[in-house]
């Protein structure tokens, strides 16, 4: 049995992990023992956790929770946004000259992840973009939760059908996901980290990863886990 601690970069993606990763996960002998908001800041000796941005301050975290728990049968992985990473962000020069391919892009940058955090036990995964893609996996389960609202259900899967992936929706700073339903449903914003594992529970983990494809290949390779003996570094 393996033991999972997620790093989430924020109240939506925590809520996400522990509501309907923990339970799926828990299925393939794997068990999701806490998912922590990343670290952003660490002033005056006190760690400031969410939203995390510049990397040293995550990598820092990450190495202090790899240094406590030695076990071999524990491993660690993130939930972090690909839209707005900072360039000090490991291999974002390599990435860079990618940047019109996003599946290789992000993978570059996890790769880089990996190499630098430099323990097997970690499984760097970076969103394509961000939380929000998963949501137009299946716009019509969000009147379950906004009856009466037809004409912007209908603009969210016009959204969805102008690309092959809802992890293909753009990065940019008012065209996002996020800031795509935020525009239609504003009162979104406030309540996202309850509505937004809610929404993605009724759409389904299967549609999900059969919409999005990176997210498909991180969890598949959280399933197995138990199954797959790796060296551990160190």
């Amino acid at each position: 049995m393996i033991r999972l601690y997620l790093f989430a970069e924020g109240p939506t993606e925590q809520s996400f992990a522990t509501e309907v990763l923990r339970p799926h996960l828990a299925g393939f002998n794997v068990i999701l023992q806490s998912a922590i908001l990343i670290a952003h800041a660490r002033k005056k000796g006190r760690v400031h956790r969410g939203g995390g941005r510049h990397y040293l301050p995550m990598k820092n975290d990450i190495l202090r929770f790899l240094a406590q728990e030695k076990s071999p049968e524990v491993r660690f992985t993130t939930m972090i946004d690909l839209y707005a990473i900072h360039a000090d962000f490991p291999g974002m020069a390599e990435a860079s000259q990618v940047s019109h391919i996003p599946y290789q892009r992000v993978e570059l940058l996890e790769k880089a992840f990996a190499k630098d955090i430099g323990d097997s036990r970690f499984i760097p995964y970076l969103q394509l973009y961000e939380y929000e893609a998963r949501l137009f996996s299946d716009p019509e389960k969000w009147a379950l939760f906004y009856e009466g609202n037809r004409s912007k259900i209908s603009a969210l899967k016009a959204i969805a059908d102008t690309v092959n992936s809802p992890e293909l929706i753009d990065d940019g700073l008012h065209t996002a996901p996020s800031k795509r339903i935020i525009k239609l449903f504003p009162d979104y914003e406030g309540a996202k980290s309850v509505l937004g594992p809610l929404i993605a529970e009724e759409i389904g983990l299967t549609t999900i990863r059969d919409k999005c494809h990176h997210f498909n290949a991180w969890l598949s390779r959280l399933e197995q886990l138990d199954s797959i003996t790796e060296p551990i570094a160190g």
